[in-house]
C-alpha cells in the first residue's frame, strides 16, 4: 500500500470518528463549523469558482471518468500476478472512498450534525391528524387561488416558461438569504442554482434537485416543468448554505418563497407545498381528494396537469434500488425518518403558523 493511500485511509477513518462525535454536540458543529469554518469554505467556493458559466459538476464528472479508465487500463495492463493486482485495486478503492468521505464531510456534510432548525426557532413539532391536513389543505388552497389571481397574464391555460422572472437564481438567493437573516441564521457566500442538462438526468432517479458539495453548487433537473423550478432551486440553495435536511430545506424553501414581491414565485411555492399536502392527502382519504381537485380553478387545474406531463416524460430507473440508497444514506448522516423527511415541511409550516 502507497503511503498516500494510508493517509487518505487514516483521514477518511478520523472524519467518520469527528462525524459520530459531532452528533453529540450539535452546539459545537452550529458555533465553530455551520457558523464558522463552512462560512469561509463557502466564501472560498462562491467568489474561487461561482464565476464559470456553467455548472462545475460536468468537470467533476470528467474527471471521475478520467480516473476510471486509468485505473482500468492499469488493472489489466499490468504485469503483475492477478491476485497482486486485486489487492492493489482493493486498496486504491478503499483509499479513494475514504477521501471522498473526509471531503463530503469537510466540505459540507457535518451540517448535518447542526442545531436542529425547528428547536433553534422554538418550533414544536407535531404530527398532523386528518384534521391538521384538511385545515393546512385548506389554507394553502386558497392562499395559491389568490397568488395565481395576481398573475397578470395568467389565464385557464397552463403557466409556461415566459411567466418565470429573467433572474430568477438572483432572486430566490436573496430570498433565501434574507429569510435566513431574519431568523438569526447566516447566509455565507453566493451559492448558485444551476439547471442540469441532459432533461431528465435527475428525474429518471425520483429526483427534481440536487446539492453537490464537491462543487458547492446545487442543481435542478432542466425536464422540469417551470413551475417546480423556483422552490426546486430555493431547496437546493438552502442546502448550500448549510442545511442537511430535505424536509427543512423545503421549509425555508416555502417562507422563503411566499415572501416575495413577485407573485409566480409566491404561486410557484404555495403549488410545491399543496401537491405535498395532496399527495398526503390523497393517502388519508382519496375520495375526498378527487373532490378538492376538481373544485379547484381552472387555471390551477391545468398547471398541476402540465406538472404530472413532465413528470411522465421522464420514467423513474431503478425507483426501489434509488429509495433504498438514498433513504439509508439519510439515516446514515443522523436523518432519522429517511425518506419520510421531505413531508417534514407539513409539521414545519403547520408549526410555524401556530407559533
Amino acid at each position: 500500500m502507497k503511503t498516500a493511500q494510508k493517509i487518505w485511509i487514516l483521514l477518511g477513518l478520523t472524519a467518520l470518528a469527528l462525524r459520530w462525535l459531532a452528533g453529540r454536540y450539535p452546539a459545537y458543529v452550529e458555533q465553530w463549523y455551520s457558523r464558522g469554518m463552512f462560512v469561509g469554505i463557502r466564501t472560498i467556493i462562491d467568489y474561487g469558482l461561482a464565476w464559470v458559466p456553467f455548472p462545475l459538476v460536468y468537470v467533476l464528472l470528467l474527471w471521475l471518468s478520467w480516473r476510471i479508465v486509468r485505473q482500468v487500463r492499469r488493472f489489466f495492463f499490468s504485469r503483475l500476478p492477478w491476485r497482486v493486482r486485486w489487492l492493489k485495486a482493493g486498496w486504491s478503492l478503499l483509499a479513494f472512498a475514504s477521501g471522498v468521505v473526509c471531503w463530503f464531510l469537510l466540505l459540507w456534510g457535518f451540517n448535518y450534525s447542526r442545531i436542529p432548525l425547528e428547536k433553534q426557532l422554538s418550533l414544536h413539532l407535531q404530527p398532523l391528524s386528518r384534521a391538521d391536513v384538511e385545515d393546512e389543505l385548506a389554507l394553502t388552497t386558497q392562499a395559491m387561488i389568490q397568488a395565481r389571481n395576481r398573475i397578470s397574464h395568467a389565464s385557464d391555460t397552463a403557466l409556461d416558461a415566459s411567466a418565470l422572472p429573467t433572474h430568477l437564481e438572483a432572486d430566490l438567493r436573496q430570498l433565501v438569504a434574507c429569510w435566513l437573516n431574519d431568523g438569526g441564521y447566516l447566509s455565507p457566500g453566493r451559492v448558485r442554482g444551476r439547471l442540469l442538462h441532459p432533461r431528465g438526468i435527475l428525474l429518471r432517479f425520483s429526483t427534481a434537485g440536487v446539492y453537490v458539495p464537491f462543487t458547492g453548487e446545487g442543481h435542478a433537473d432542466a425536464g422540469l416543468h417551470p413551475l417546480q423550478l423556483p422552490p426546486v432551486l430555493a431547496h437546493e440553495l438552502a442546502h448550500g448554505m448549510g442545511f442537511g435536511d430535505e424536509g427543512v430545506c423545503n421549509f425555508i424553501a416555502y417562507e422563503a418563497g411566499i415572501r416575495s414581491d413577485n407573485p409566480i414565485i409566491v404561486y410557484a411555492s404555495l403549488l410545491s407545498y399543496w401537491r405535498t399536502l395532496a399527495a398526503h392527502y390523497r393517502r388519508l382519504a382519496p375520495d375526498q381528494y378527487k373532490v378538492v381537485r376538481e373544485q379547484l380553478p381552472a387555471g390551477i387545474r391545468a398547471d398541476l396537469d402540465a406538472i404530472n406531463q413532465a413528470m411522465l416524460r421522464y420514467p423513474d430507473v431503478l425507483p426501489r434500488l434509488r429509495d433504498a440508497a438514498y433513504n439509508a444514506y439519510l439515516k446514515a448522516q443522523g436523518v432519522d425518518e429517511g425518506l419520510l423527511s421531505y413531508d417534514k415541511v407539513m409539521m414545519l409550516v403547520r408549526a410555524a403558523r401556530q407559533k
